[in-house]
């Protein structure tokens, strides 16, 4: 099948509006499904994740197709629920369309927001999907009106529903022929195509003005118009169904074959990185160029192994041929192409641009990565991913399994870029990231699946430490306990070097200090850094001078020099006007305006500096520069001070001195672990 004719369309949208009903209408509308199933009877084909079944949502994207009218439209199913809008950032990597669904009862939601923002910032066309026609408080043109508040005067009904709630009975197409519109539909029907019409040709000077000169416009120019507009996003358009009832879907896959752009209308950007330039270039997607493929999610299933899904953007590939992964810039022999419908699978022996399709069983195949058969070195811009927020420590609870522990998250982590795992190493804690509280009990849950259980608690915050004052100090190691003895005598001098790291100066005169064992003296001095005055808490930003010292012509050795200027440094830092230092995070909070006072508040009693505020749409942004102990919880925080209509994001700044009344329990704990770990 040729990319013009393949449909390439993610349903996003708030937790609750339908997507995953809607998907399964169009599917059983179109003969793909025998029998429609239902979120209730946990039988839909898109959720068959266990964790979907066992939770009552979709956690991650479900890839499913069907055939109408000569086109085949691919689906991707995304999850609702703000944790797992990874995988939603992962599918508009894939496709042309953006069906944003909204609850006719409900309208615009927190992540109703959200996704148009990820759609907006991808240049995705968007079309609005308003579900639940038939609930009993459906609202259509109110939603509408909420829209166009939220989203500007692009947004345009192309559907008028005929009744609501129950007295819901179907859809009038308004680019279609109006003749068969119901007699109470008829002159609403009129009035709306004709705004829609001049929605349309705006995008189009020449027609615009044909449009006003009141000369006929044939359908064929309206359709390329309207498709026009659509591309460049000066046209939003609004349909409207009742998925469970099966009415608006049948007008809805024709809407999807007629009107929608085909998978050839995308033309994605290669990058090449070299010496640390990067070019960029558009990819060729006329007949005949070299196959280009991006893979946008890939996860490990219980039967088959890993699972990679991909996008063709331009070319052929077929089964057994070797071409380029990106990340590795190694050549690998591909076999294993699936069709793809939600867990069913059906192996095809060659894949063509515009199409999605998975392959099973390669291990170094990511998200994120390029398949191709030239060389490697270009690739296709990679998904946008939103920074996790939300951060667990965990420690295998059987201390043998650590090691097991860390492989499968790791393996977790290779299929969800929102996840993330590292050992700190300031803190030396295993600490996993998500984007919050769901997202990372769902992963611990899929550990306790693989019978791994762990211990978590928040992770440890990396403070450090530093001088804000000079301070001299001479220590004398001196050891004799039979045989060889030990000796090195130092004097240094400490100051701040703020900004600048640590930096050792050597003013030995006369050889006091052998020139050999000077390095030691700056060794142990490093090593007390890392380990802490106080215990566990880095020492940073200062300057040593190493001004006198002594030395034994037979005693005077490394570890002697180490120690000597190891306590010499301890000496010297507490006299030194310590101070205790910790991460400041800049935060920005969107939210709707009647929340503000709240959100200034709370930021203002934990430490919080607000920046400024800007406006979004109908959101307020507050910017302000927050300790990043002051976070730990804030996602929790935030949900329950919005109601979940807020949402955060949050990057590292700058350390700053922590006030004394905060510092001295962080101190004073730091010293006490040191005194329980030497008992």
């Amino acid at each position: 099948m040729q990319s013009k004719d393949i449909r390439n369309i993610a349903l996003v949208g708030h937790h609750g509006t339908g997507k995953t009903t809607l998907a399964e209408a169009l599917l059983f509308k179109a003969g793909a499904l025998k029998q429609k199933g239902s979120i209730a009877a946990k039988n839909t084909v898109a959720d068959q994740d266990p964790d979907e079944k066992e939770r009552g949502c979709s956690v991650e994207a479900s890839i499913l197709h069907c055939l109408h009218l000569d086109k085949r439209i691919n689906l991707i199913d995304c999850p609702g629920i703000a944790d797992y809008i990874g995988s939603v950032a992962g599918a508009l990597s894939a496709v042309n369309v953006a069906f944003v669904t909204v609850n006719a009862s409900a309208g615009v939601e927190v992540s109703t927001r959200k996704h148009w923002g990820m759609c907006e910032v991808r240049g995705i066309p968007r079309v609005i999907v308003v579900t639940k026609m038939d609930h009993e408080r459906a609202k259509f043109d109110e939603t509408v009106a909420q829209l166009r508040e939220a989203f500007g005067t692009s947004v345009a009904p192309v559907f008028l529903p005929v009744g609501s709630g129950a007295a819901f009975k179907g859809v009038v197409n308004l680019l279609g022929d109006l003749s068969s519109a119901p007699p109470e539909a008829a002159g609403k029907a009129k009035d709306l195509a004709g705004k829609l019409l001049e929605a349309i040709v705006a995008a189009d000077d020449k027609l615009m003005e044909r449009y006003l000169n009141d000369e006929k416009l044939s359908p064929q120019e309206i359709a390329g118009c309207f498709e026009k507009a659509l591309l460049a996003r000066s046209l939003t358009p609004v349909v409207c169904v009742a998925g469970e009832k099966d009415l608006g879907t049948q007008e809805l896959l024709a809407f999807i074959a007629q009107s929608l752009p085909g998978a050839d209308t995308v033309t994605p950007r290669l990058v090449k990185k070299t010496k640390g330039k990067e070019e960029t270039r558009a990819l060729d997607t006329a007949d005949g160029a070299p196959f280009y493929a991006l893979c946008f999610k890939s996860k490990r299933d219980a039967f088959i192994g890993k699972i990679s899904y991909l996008r063709v953007f331009s070319g052929t590939l077929s089964s057994g041929t070797s071409a380029h992964i990106s990340s590795t810039a190694k050549g690998e022999k591909f076999a294993h192409f699936l069709d793809v419908q939600g867990k069913d699978t059906k192996e095809i022996a060659q894949v063509h641009s515009g199409e999605i399709f998975a392959i099973a069983k390669h291990e170094h195949l990511n998200c994120g990565d390029t398949v191709t058969v030239e060389d490697g070195t270009w690739e296709i811009q990679k998904p946008i991913f939103p920074v996790p927020m939300s951060a667990l420590a965990v420690q295998a609870k059987n201390r043998n399994e650590d090691a097991k522990v860390s492989e499968q998250l790791r393996h977790l982590a290779e299929g969800d870029p929102t996840f993330k795992v590292e050992v700190d190493h300031e803190t030396h804690e295993l600490v996993i990231h998500g984007m919050g509280q769901l997202h990372l009990e769902l992963m611990l849950h899929r550990l306790k699946r693989l019978h791994l259980e762990v211990d978590t608690r928040p992770p440890k915050i990396p403070y450090r430490s530093t001088i804000n004052g000079a301070a001299e100090s001479r220590h004398k190691h001196k050891k004799q306990s039979g045989g060889s003895g030990q000796f090195g005598e130092v004097q240094i001098v400490i100051e701040p070097n703020h900004g600048k790291g640590y930096e050792f100066v050597d003013e030995i005169v006369g050889g006091v200090i052998p020139h050999n064992l000077i390095p030691s003296v700056d060794k142990g001095i490093q090593k007390k850094m890392h380990e802490g005055v106080w215990p566990g808490i880095l020492v940073v930003d200062v300057r040593v001078r190493l001004v006198d010292g002594k030395s034994h012509p037979v005693d005077s050795k490394d570890i002697a020099f180490q120690i000597a200027g190891r306590e010499a440094f301890k000496e010297a830092f507490l006299k030194a006007k310590p101070a205790l230092i910790e991460p400041v995070v800049h935060l920005e909070v969107g939210i709707p305006s009647k929340f503000m006072g709240d959100i200034t508040g709370h930021l203002s009693s934990h430490r919080g500096k607000i920046q400024g505020m800007d406006q979004m749409g109908d959101l307020q942004i507050v910017k302000a520069q927050v300790p990043m102990s002051e976070l730990l919880n804030y996602s929790a925080e935030l949900k329950a001070m919005t109601g979940g209509e807020g949402f955060f994001s949050m990057e590292f700044s700058h350390y700053d001195t922590v006030p004394s009344n905060v510092a001295h329990p962080v101190i004073a704990a730091a010293m006490s672990r040191q005194v329980k770990e030497e008992e």
